[in-house]
């Protein structure tokens, strides 16, 4: 299911809701269906250096290399 951001015309509220696009949201603080959706950004990939970063810290203290590129990781004979 997608998280909407909606705004309430009859409370002026905006929120997130996670819902089905058949369902009909109703608003969190007054109940009202009055809503406007709004246009959400999209969360960008988790591809920011420190995520990478991490990510290959805690898979090399594991023993493996899935968070390499293949012309990353180390060779073996």
């Amino acid at each position: 299911m997608p998280l909407y951001d909606f705004h309430c015309k009859d409370c002026d509220k905006t929120f997130e809701l996670l819902i089905k696009i058949s369902d009909t949201p109703v608003c969190s603080e007054c109940g009202g269906t009055n809503l406007e959706k709004l246009v959400s950004k999209p969360a960008p990939p988790a591809q920011t250096p420190g995520i990478v970063a991490k990510a290959r810290a805690q898979a090399a203290k594991e023993g493996h290399f899935s968070n390499y590129k293949p012309s990353e990781r180390p060779r073996t004979r």
